[in-house]
Formats: structure tokens, C-alpha cells, sequence
């Protein structure tokens, strides 16, 4: 792992050279090639130092290098305009190293160390390359939301610390710790908010909507997957615990998956309304990992998994059109079929993701979510009917009013993508289906 750790390290030399970004995308492409050809296996596999790799590190891990190099291959426009490019580049591989970091430690305050050190690059992201001056109050928001409830996860990792004499997760899973329900609600209050539940999700919308396109990948792709991943490993040494306090935000959850959705149909800005999307996707998963069963857990890292594409495709289909029409709104973006064509069929494969269409993973995952809520409680069955219809409907609105209708502000020429950004959507979409073969994976982790 370590060996893994320092090739990274060694990518800040490439920032120097005058084709840093080429290089850069060339060389995290290598990295994740290497990193599948080092599959680790079924159990913790390249430890030392306190690093290591199980199947549920790996997928997230791979993930993160994977949508980083997408986030290159999207900002383009910050490349050919010469804004502080390297700076760029050196955030996202900061925010990278994080990750991995994040992702492949072993001991609960390291992991809370990187937890929130991958928030540092994030904020300058947004505050950096966004879009509007109101970028500065959603970084606030970003910060503080994080922040405050991050502070009591610090006292408790001590507590945990103290009671146990160790802090490693290896040493703690098994160990089904009864803690006390302030305790408990310490340790995951922080996860709840960067997934983010219902109730504290207000931060995730502003923050997507003034980030650049890179910034939104990202926090779609991965930083709302580390919320999950920490309530994962929270819960393999507090099983009792979340026995017996889970079935609140269940509730909390899914209540909340199908108020967002309505909100989703209520959106002008396309930005907006992806970022909504999340939230409820988000709320399906929370809901049937805290059901704490078999299917519920591997369904919840199918569809974090799943997700992070889906959604990092959407966002990159809106700022192709942001570029080209220089609005984000959808009385402006109508009538895409005519205006570009050719991406009309990646906004109907990407949209059809979102709405876990077979062959995608996401079906995958959402079925085995709905085998677990409906076997926790038959009750679940009315709030899981109402957000796999309202995910439809507000896909279906979003493709049916951008691609069709008459063309705004009287544009007749017809555009085309650049090939570059056909490889990008190719590389969303891809996975999301090749992902199926393998399938069964997912179900070994455990």
C-alpha cells in the first residue's frame, strides 16, 4: 500500500513540466490500471505502516483515481484559459492523496484526520475556479456544516480509545460494543451529514451549484461515499448499538428520499436539480445500510459505487451545455436534440442510469435495497414506491424538457462535442454497465 501511496507522492514532480495536465491524465490512467491489476482480494491485503486494503477500500479507492482523471479530462476549459492550471492540478491531486489516505488507513483518528483534511482542497475548489460570487457563502456552508458535526466524532474516537485500548479498525470489528446513545450519536452524526441525510443535506445543493464542474464531480463521486464507507466501519464494532437506535433515521431517510424528489420536480437549474438527485439517491442508500443486514449493506456500497458515475456523468453533461450556452437554466437549455444532436443519446443512457434502467449497476444495487427495507419492515414498501416513481418521473423530467421542445433564443446552428468529451461520457457510462458481469463481488466483501 505504501508503494502505492508514494507513486502518487511522485506525481507532484510532473506538475512542473510545460504538459503537466497531459502528463498528469496519462499517468493517473496508469495508476488506475495498476490498481486493477492489484486486486486485493477477500481480506486486508499490502499492509504496513498502518495502511491497508480491503474489497470495500478498493472499490472506493479505484473510484476516486478514476473520476480525479474525468476531472481533468472536464475542466478543460481552465487549461486552455491558463486560470492558474498547476494550482488546479495540485488541489485535485492533494484532494486524491486524501482519499487514498482516507480510505486505506487502518486506525479510526487517522481516519478522522484524512476525513476532514480532503475538505481543505475541496474548499478551494469552490471558492477558487467557481462560477458566481455566492461561491463564498457556499464554501461557509461546506465548512461549518462539516465542521460542527465533526468536532463531537473526535471526542468520541477518544472515548472508544479509552475504553478499548486501541483504535485500529481490525482490532475493533467484532467487538459489538453497547454504547451509550449519546456516544453512538456522536460517532455518526458526522457521516449523516456528509452523505448527506435529510434535514442536514442543505449544504450539499449550494455547494454543487457554485462549484465548477470539477468540484461537483468530485463531491458526488466520492466525498458523499465517505459518509457511508465511516458508517460502515463505525457499525462493525457498534452493531448493538445500531440495533437499537437505526430505525430513526430509516425514517429520517426515506421520508426525506421522497420529499427531495418532489423538490427535484420543481427545479429550474439543472445543476440544482442533479444535486437534489443525490440527495435522495443518498437517502435510499442511508436507509438500507442502517437496516444493518446483509443485503442492505452490499446494496449500499453497490449503489455508492454506482452513483458516484451516474452522477458525475450528469454534471458533466451540464457543463457542456453551460459552456456552450452560458446558463445553467431549463427554459434556456430546451430543445437540445436540435441544438446538439449527438449528445442527445448520452443524456438518454446517463439519465436512464439514474433511474437504475438494466443493464446498469444501479438497478443492482437499488433492488438489493429494496430486498432489505421490505424485509426490516413491510411499512417500508409505501415511502420505497414513492421514490422509485418520483426518480423516474423527475429523470424523465429532466431529459424530456432539455432535449425537447422549441429552441430558445432563435439558436439554429447545430453543434458537436468534441471527441474529448465523448471519451469522457464513455468512461462514465462504461463502467456503470461492465460493472454488472462482476457483480457477484460485492456480495463477498462481507
Amino acid at each position: 500500500m505504501l508503494a502505492l501511496i508514494f507513486m502518487h507522492l511522485s506525481l507532484i514532480l510532473l506538475v512542473g513540466f510545460k504538459q503537466s495536465w497531459h502528463y498528469t491524465i496519462i499517468y493517473l490512467f496508469i495508476y488506475c490500471l495498476l490498481m486493477m491489476i492489484q486486486y486485493p482480494g477477500l481480506n486486508y491485503s499490502f499492509l504496513g505502516y498502518g495502511y491497508g486494503m480491503d474489497l470495500l477500500s478498493y472499490g472506493l479507492i479505484l473510484l476516486s483515481v478514476w473520476i480525479c482523471v474525468l476531472m481533468l479530462l472536464a475542466s478543460q476549459s481552465v487549461y486552455k484559459s491558463q486560470y492558474y492550471y498547476k494550482g488546479f492540478i495540485y488541489m485535485i491531486l492533494f484532494l486524491l492523496f486524501m482519499l487514498i489516505l482516507t480510505f486505506s488507513t487502518m486506525n479510526l483518528f487517522m481516519f478522522y484526520l484524512f476525513f476532514e483534511s480532503s475538505l481543505i482542497p475541496t474548499l478551494f475548489l469552490v471558492l477558487g475556479w467557481g462560477y458566481q460570487p455566492e461561491r463564498v457563502q457556499a464554501g461557509m456552508y461546506l465548512l461549518f456544516y462539516t465542521l460542527l458535526a465533526s468536532l463531537p466524532l473526535l471526542i468520541g474516537i477518544f472515548y472508544v480509545d479509552k475504553m478499548n485500548y486501541s483504535m485500529s479498525f481490525m482490532l475493533l470489528k467484532g467487538e459489538m460494543l453497547v454504547v451509550s446513545s449519546l456516544l453512538y450519536l456522536m460517532m455518526i452524526m458526522a457521516f449523516l451529514v456528509k452523505m448527506p441525510m435529510f434535514l442536514v443535506h442543505l449544504w450539499l445543493p449550494k455547494a454543487h451549484v457554485e462549484a465548477p464542474v470539477s468540484g461537483s464531480m468530485i463531491l458526488a463521486g466520492v466525498l458523499l461515499k465517505l459518509g457511508g464507507y465511516g458508517l460502515m466501519r463505525v457499525f462493525s464494532f457498534s452493531y448493538l448499538s445500531g440495533i437499537l437506535y437505526n430505525y430513526i433515521w430509516v425514517g429520517v431517510s426515506l421520508i426525506g428520499g421522497c420529499l427531495v424528489s418532489l423538490i427535484c420536480l420543481r427545479q429550474t437549474d439543472l445543476k440544482a436539480l442533479v444535486a437534489y438527485s443525490s440527495v435522495a439517491h443518498m437517502g435510499l442508500v442511508l436507509g438500507g445500510l442502517m437496516t444493518l443486514n446483509y443485503w442492505g449493506l452490499s446494496g449500499a456500497y453497490t449503489l455508492m459505487i454506482a452513483h458516484g458515475l451516474c452522477s458525475s456523468g450528469l454534471f458533466c453533461l451540464t457543463n457542456i451545455n453551460y459552456e456552450r450556452l452560458g446558463s445553467r437554466s431549463l427554459i434556456i437549455n430546451k430543445g437540445l436534440m436540435n441544438y446538439m444532436p449527438s449528445m442527445a443519446l448520452w443524456w438518454f443512457l446517463l439519465s436512464s442510469a439514474n433511474m437504475a434502467a438494466p443493464p446498469t449497476i444501479n438497478l443492482m444495487g437499488e433492488i438489493s435495497l429494496l430486498n432489505s427495507l421490505i424485509s426490516w419492515s413491510w411499512g417500508c414498501m409505501i415511502t420505497l414506491g414513492l421514490i422509485s416513481f418520483l426518480s423516474a418521473a423527475y429523470t424523465l423530467y429532466l431529459f424530456s424538457y432539455t432535449q425537447h421542445g422549441k429552441i430558445y433564443s432563435g439558436l439554429f446552428s447545430i453543434m458537436v462535442g468534441d471527441i474529448r468529451e465523448y471519451l469522457l461520457l464513455m468512461l462514465h457510462w462504461l463502467p456503470l454497465n461492465m460493472l454488472l458481469m462482476k457483480g457477484d463481488l460485492v456480495y463477498y466483501w462481507l
